[in-house]
């Protein structure tokens, strides 16, 4: 009887350095970003500072970009502030305030936002103008709201929380109607379905952390 054990055949774990070099994803992007946005909203990075840091995650490849941009942020206490931020809060209110139903950029400007009520319809005109719907604060009173763009050599852009349901149905000539943003949402939150066409203009909807800042807006 052999006094020599037989050999075990161990996949090789990947090292510090493997795993720095690893390819990173859309989702871990966003994660980079709702741990920069958190910072910004507790005060520990400036907006400036904040601005350049969530440009270098859009555009970062690897693990090690990613994890440079943090390296320095209280990351226990931007993970609660991120995830309270992030998803769960967008309900449907009881409000008896009357809704905003229409906002109209003709040859100028017009924004939606803030604490504003929406209720299931809400129309948005840009006729060489712009209309920015900013839905990520606003007081949703029905489970579904429809938006009918409509933008002619003027633009519409739509911004949304992370956690609501968007569909995005509308159509273009010689234009753009951006629908990247579509998808499912979290559990009890709104559905916001954006409908409507382009015509020479543009209609952008995104989905943004509620801390986070827009950049420019389109011409007034």
């Amino acid at each position: 009887m052999s006094d020599i054990e037989p050999r075990t055949s161990r996949a090789p774990q990947p090292s510090a350095g493997d795993a720095a070099a690893m390819l990173v994803s859309d989702a871990d992007r966003e994660r980079t970003h709702s741990y920069l946005s958190a910072a910004m909203t507790m005060g520990v990075l400036t907006p400036e500072e904040y601005s350049r840091r969530a440009g270098d995650a859009s555009v970062a490849r690897t693990r090690a970009d990613l994890d440079a941009l943090t390296r320095d942020l209280p990351l226990d206490q931007l993970r609660s502030v991120a995830a309270d931020a992030a998803f769960g809060q967008t309900r449907v209110s009881a409000s008896g305030a009357n809704p905003v139903t229409s906002a109209s950029g003709f040859f100028g400007g017009t924004e939606v936002g803030g604490g504003a009520v929406v209720g299931d319809r809400l129309k948005a005109t840009a006729v060489m103008g712009g209309v920015v719907l900013d839905l990520r604060n606003v007081e949703y009173t029905a489970p579904v709201l429809t938006v009918k763009c409509k933008a002619i050599m003027g633009g519409v852009d739509i911004v949304v929380p992370p956690d609501v349901t968007v569909e995005v149905h509308g159509r273009a000539v010689m234009g753009g109607f951006d629908g990247s943003a579509a998808g499912p949402g979290g559990e009890g939150a709104p559905r916001v379905v954006i409908t409507g066409f382009s015509l020479m203009g543009g209609v952008r909807v995104q989905r943004r952390g509620r801390a986070d800042r827009l950049g420019p807006r389109r011409a007034r």
